[in-house]
C-alpha cells in the first residue's frame, strides 16, 4: 500500500524505520514521511469522521490545503497528516468534527 514512486516527485527515500501510535496500537513507519503515508501504509484510511453526520474522511488533497486528513497528534487537534512528519513516539488519534480534543466530541 505504500507508494515507492510518485510520477512528479520521483522515489521516495525511507528514513529510519520508527514505532508510532494509532489510537493506542502500536504501528511502525519511516521517519520524516507523512503520517497519512505511514496510516495508509498500515491500512488506514479513516482520519476523521464528521461532527454533523459521523461520516468517514482521509486523504483527499495530500496538499494540506483541505481538513479531511486533520486528527489528534500528541494532543494537539486539528493536524494535517498529509504534510506533518511521522517522529519516533508520536501518539496519534481519530479526530471527531474539527474541534475535537483527544480523539472525542465536545
Amino acid at each position: 500500500m505504500r507508494i515507492a514512486k510518485h510520477p512528479i516527485l520521483g522515489e521516495y527515500e525511507k528514513g529510519r524505520k520508527v514505532k508510532f501510535y494509532f489510537d493506542g496500537k502500536e504501528m511502525e513507519g519511516y521517519e520524516d514521511e507523512p503520517i497519512a503515508a505511514a496510516l495508509r501504509a498500515a491500512g488506514v484510511t479513516t482520519h476523521r469522521h464528521t461532527r454533523r453526520n459521523g461520516r468517514p474522511r482521509g486523504i483527499f488533497c495530500a496538499i494540506g490545503r483541505c481538513t479531511d486528513c486533520v486528527m489528534v497528534v500528541d494532543g494537539e487537534i486539528n493536524v494535517r497528516t498529509c504534510i506533518t512528519p511521522l517522529k519516533e513516539g508520536m501518539r496519534v488519534q481519530t479526530q471527531y468534527g474539527l474541534s475535537a480534543k483527544e480523539g472525542t466530541e465536545e
